[in-house]
């Protein structure tokens, strides 16, 4: 699977894993976005279905098990790049976002994330020193919000 300069658009996944009020960014060791704290997540492979690839990211970036509970968003990122007159579509990935939550492993940081930490609310909402895409920003939020909605109703339930 060519991931730069594909000829079609790759399908990926994304988590928004959401504890204790704070939700885990990865920092990317790899493009694109390379040193930005992003979501754990990655390329769907063949013949997977996209619970179980947002589940297996998750444990190869993080060290964490979760469980998927609900999408929070499906979105496109395309990241062009201009060779001469002409733009080339670098990357093009297709994203479902996913709301998680831990049911077990350790956290650490591994396969192509280079850091991993826990980070809150005020931390994407403000201009801090992590590297955050816009996009990214929005997923958080959407993330922690439904999350602490969800929680919410669970205290009501009781």
């Amino acid at each position: 699977m060519q991931r730069e300069f594909p000829s079609a658009p790759l399908v990926g996944v994304g988590a928004v894993i959401v504890e204790a009020g704070r939700v885990l960014l990865v920092r990317r060791g790899t493009e694109p976005l390379k040193g930005h704290w992003s979501l754990p997540g990655g390329v769907v492979e063949l013949g997977e279905g996209l619970l179980s690839a947002v589940v297996r990211e998750v444990r190869e970036e993080t060290g964490l098990v979760v469980e998927p509970a609900e999408l929070i968003e499906l979105l496109d990122r395309i990241h062009h790049v201009r060779e001469g007159q002409a733009e080339r579509v670098r990357y093009h990935y297709v994203i479902a976002d996913y709301l998680c939550r831990v049911t077990g492993g350790t956290l650490l940081a591994a396969s192509d994330a280079d850091a991993v930490r826990w980070v809150e609310r005020a931390e994407w909402n403000s201009h801090s020193a992590l590297q955050l895409d816009p996009i990214t920003v929005r997923v958080i939020e959407a993330g922690w919000q439904r999350a602490q909605k969800l929680r919410e109703e669970t205290q009501e339930g009781r």
